[in-house]
């Protein structure tokens, strides 16, 4: 069963070789992703095939591991894998300060009418002692409906996350992507409600998602706003699909990302307040990661009156990209987890404190203590 895929894992990780464990949203399948040697493979112009690993920051390097050996395996196993409790942590003082102060110099940029919005993060580290694999079998139990994945490169580093947004999917020249924004802890079965802060915040992921495609893809429609469950935690999402013309899709890809969903609006001007004032590098966090430019075979035509067409498939290259949301890093004995949130006009810094503890909440319940 699965513990076959974590076996060549554990075995990749002493070997130092690069490889990814990978569940898509709502499925059974567990994929693993192997690459025969350490080397680095950076992305050119996102034609490569493998699975993509990119930055928040594009100058910096995506790295591509190339699919030297796939396998595929049920996850069933998970059934058996009791997840932790929560691991509790002191409130750090010096911490929130610090972030509490990002907020209020970038709501007066905000009022000064400089940007509109920017997603400020800050990273939280953990002690750490467990193993690896036996925390990510109680992710993959946690997070059933998010992009679950284990991602090892020995001159890269350890990542691990369950992140509930797509940034683009593409079937040939179709694709579809999505907006995400706000965030609320769920409770019981009733959908939330949402404020004019929340749904003015996602509005403008979506209006500048249309607005970044629209010189660039052959069609583009927003379907209607909904609210989406991913763990303990509701979403507002739009979904948008359409059609790109051939051998642009790098061109939308890099179009797309960051959207300010993890960024803000004017784009450039928060990610330059970004760089400027976090003070720390984000690395892979709000970068985005999955299968790029697979072959894919469509199932052949079943009906009787084409049989003569039957033997014929089509194939075509499929991509499957998510933001990296809700992850972490993993050291020897530390763990760093990335959060953040939507700052605008609207917010309140002792509230957008507390929606980051929230998010961080993800990743510390598959920790569990130390």
């Amino acid at each position: 069963m699965m513990q076959e895929l974590f076996n060549r894992a554990a075995t990749c990780l002493k070997e130092q070789l690069p490889f990814v464990l990978y569940r898509k949203p709502n499925e059974i399948e567990l994929t693993g992703v192997f690459q025969n040697n350490d080397e680095v493979h950076k992305i050119k112009d996102f034609t490569e095939k493998g699975f993509v690993f990119a930055p928040f920051n594009l100058k910096s390097d995506a790295i591509l591991l190339k699919m030297d050996s796939i396998q595929k395996e049920s996850n069933s196993i998970v059934d058996s894998v009791v997840a932790k409790e929560m691991s509790s942590k002191p409130l750090d003082a010096v911490e929130k300060s610090r972030y509490l102060k990002l907020i209020g110099n970038a709501l007066d940029k905000i009022n000064d009418g400089e940007i509109n919005k920017v997603v400020l993060s800050r990273k939280i580290e953990v002690d750490y002692k467990d193993d690896y694999s036996e925390t990510f079998k109680r992710l993959l139990k946690q997070y059933p409906k998010a992009f679950c994945y284990f991602w090892h490169h020995p001159k890269i580093g350890t990542w691990m996350g369950a992140t509930p947004e797509i940034l683009v999917k593409t079937n040939g020249s179709q694709f579809t992507t999505m907006s995400l924004a706000g965030t609320q802890n769920s409770a019981g079965s009733e959908k939330p409600q949402w404020s004019k802060k929340e749904i003015n915040e996602q509005q403008l992921v979506t209006d500048y998602i249309v607005d970044a495609l629209t010189e660039k893809v052959v069609s583009i429609r927003a379907l209607e706003r909904e609210s989406i469950k991913a763990g303990m935690l509701w979403h507002l999402r739009t979904e948008l699909k359409g059609t790109f013309s051939p051998n642009q899709f790098g061109n939308v890809l890099k179009a797309l990302h960051p959207t300010p969903a993890v960024c803000g609006s004017p784009l450039q001007k928060a990610k330059e307040f970004i760089l400027d004032n976090e003070l720390y590098d984000r690395s892979f966090y709000t970068g985005f990661l999955g299968e790029l430019n697979v072959k894919s075979e469509l199932p052949r035509n079943r009906n009787r009156r084409n049989q003569e067409n039957s033997a014929y498939r089509s194939v075509t290259n499929t991509s499957e990209l998510f933001v990296n949301l809700r992850c972490m890093q993993l050291h020897k004995s530390k763990v760093s987890i990335y959060v953040g949130g939507g700052i605008t006009s609207d917010s309140i810094p002792e509230s957008e404190w507390h929606e980051t503890s929230l998010k961080s909440n993800t990743m510390l319940r598959v920790l569990g203590s130390n």
